[in-house]
């Protein structure tokens, strides 16, 4: 059975994006590099949200984003990948397939078929989405050592309350700490 994790950036404060979609905050380096080839190398298929999606397919099939780093371009355009959208109607990025109705019982049935495991990257939304459905196996989040003091929050969607507990952690050099938490059922 493959399970499905989702890799967020976050700020100490608890945004994964600054105001007007701000990124710059996101603390990068080798280390952290090489940390998301393996996460990618982890995934037979990537999921996004809608924004995500568009946001990743204008980049990494292109150029500059076959350029600014040609691994990850590679597993990015690669992999299999969904986007949930109820608004989508076509895809131009290769290998990519629309989820746009019934998604619990679609990502259910992903989840049983043989394979590699299943990435959220980067969707908040999708996310707590997931998290909500009770499909979400593991919530990995990168702490970055950065306040904005203003954004999108990470869990601005959430519901209700979900216990979660820590399965480790890991400091980088540069600051960043990820914490990789499982969903409790309470």
């Amino acid at each position: 059975m493959r399970k499905i994790f989702s890799f967020m950036m976050v700020t100490l404060d608890g945004y994964f994006e600054g105001r007007d979609h701000d990124l710059s905050w996101h603390n990068t380096d080798e280390e952290f590099n090489e940390f998301s080839l393996g996460q990618l190398d982890e995934a037979g298929t990537l999921m996004f949200g809608r924004l995500t999606y568009q946001m990743m397919a204008e980049f990494w099939p292109t150029p500059a984003g076959k350029k600014a780093d040609p691994a990850v371009a590679e597993r990015m355009n690669g992999t299999d990948k969904i986007v949930v959208s109820r608004t989508l109607d076509r895809t131009e990025w290769a290998n990519t397939r629309i989820i746009s109705r019934d998604a619990a019982r679609e990502l259910t049935r992903l989840k049983q078929e043989p394979g590699k495991d299943i990435a959220i990257l980067g969707s908040s939304n999708l996310t707590a989405s997931v998290l909500q459905m009770g499909l979400l196996d593991e919530l990995r989040i990168m702490m970055n050592p950065v306040i904005l003091g203003g954004g999108a929050p990470l869990f601005g969607d959430t519901t209700s309350r979900i216990d979660l507990k820590l399965l480790k952690t890991r400091t980088f050099g540069s600051g960043n700490v990820l914490h990789s938490y499982r969903p409790v059922t309470v």
